[in-house]
């Protein structure tokens, strides 16, 4: 007696035959893995987390690696410009002004060179990392714009009235009303008219630019990724204080270290290093107007070297930005542009 199946309504409960009459599944469908995000221009390890890229991967210890970095080529730099200034027949003991110039323009590129090495190491750096951005970007709305513009102008003027304030407590209980600046006069400030041109560009525009970027482009921005804000100001305002003993009095080393401080507070609340660069180039332009004796001249210098610096800065920023693979400011901007 014979007996039939009935047929079965569903074919994927059986497999398919092949044509030698052997039943075959279809190979399993392996999903496709799923890329890896890589946040830096380095190799990353795809079992461990992405590096981040920009201002957020720069390591805390490579802000004292920078620092030494660029001292250490200024210091090499500095040994043989003297000796080959020596065997022309220059003194050592006092350089001619023109390499005493000379030196303090190449520890200025010698430090900015140094930031910019140490902030590759996280991949090629955008302008919005060291800060290299408007206080005003990001926002949309016109009116908000000016405010946040108005915002950045009304901390700068606070700061630096704060740090006259401070710089007149600390002078008058120390007794250092008789103190001035020297560097002016070791640069050879009075030597000529191209020494003094070059004295005053090198004083109110190349000093701020390189030290607000090494110092707070760079050195705060690492040692932030540390402990956060307070910490890494502290002690930029005390290293910021502490590297101009020599070119000022050092009784002046504590209003310094706080200028440095509210530097760092400064760039921290507009999210921008301009307003930093633009307090910094004033300061020094009233600094070495009154060490010289400048009334009508002060005003005119002043203005000229705010143009300059945020001019040189800015065209630096659009360098950047067109090398940079990461185009964003990593980590969270401040409240004020809230």
């Amino acid at each position: 007696m014979s007996s039939t199946t009935p047929p079965d309504d569903d074919p994927g409960e059986h497999p398919p035959e092949s044509s030698n009459g052997i039943p075959q599944w279809p190979a399993p469908q392996t999903p496709a893995p799923e890329p890896i995000e890589r946040q830096s221009t380095s190799p990353v390890d795809p079992a461990s987390p992405p590096v981040p890229a920009g201002r957020a991967g720069w390591r805390p210890w490579t802000a004292w690696a920078a620092i030494v970095t660029g001292f250490g080529v200024t210091i090499v730099g500095g040994i043989t410009v003297s000796i080959i200034a020596a065997a022309a027949g220059g003194s050592l003991e006092d350089p001619a002004p023109g390499v005493n110039i000379g030196l303090t323009f190449f520890q200025n590129a010698a430090l900015i060179g140094a930031a910019l090495f140490f902030a590759h190491m996280a991949g090629r750096p955008a302008a919005a990392d060291f800060g290299l951005r408007s206080p005003a970007d990001g926002i949309a709305d016109r009116r908000e714009r000016l405010r946040a513009l108005r915002r950045a102008a009304g901390l700068l003027l606070g700061l630096w009235i704060g740090f006259y304030i401070v710089s007149a407590i600390w002078t008058a209980a120390l007794g250092l009303q008789d103190e001035r600046q020297t560097l002016p006069d070791t640069l050879g400030i009075e030597g000529s008219a191209v020494n003094l041109a070059l004295v005053v560009v090198l004083i109110t525009v190349v000093a701020p630019v390189g030290e607000e970027l090494f110092f707070r482009g760079y050195f705060f921005g690492a040692l932030r990724n540390w402990k956060g804000f307070w910490p890494a100001a502290i002690i930029t305002g005390a290293v910021f204080g502490a590297i101009h003993i020599g070119s000022s009095p050092i009784g002046f080393t504590v209003p310094l270290a706080f200028f440095g401080f509210a530097l760092c507070l400064l760039y921290e609340r507009t999210g921008s290093l301009y307003p930093s660069i633009a307090l910094h180039a004033l300061n020094n332009s009233v600094a070495l107007g009154l060490t010289q004796g400048w009334s009508a001249e002060i005003p005119f210098v002043m203005v000229g070297s705010v143009i300059a610096s945020l001019t040189l800065t800015r065209g630096l920023g659009r360098v950047l930005q067109a090398r940079s693979r990461s185009g964003t400011g990593p980590f969270p901007q401040p409240a004020a542009r809230a």
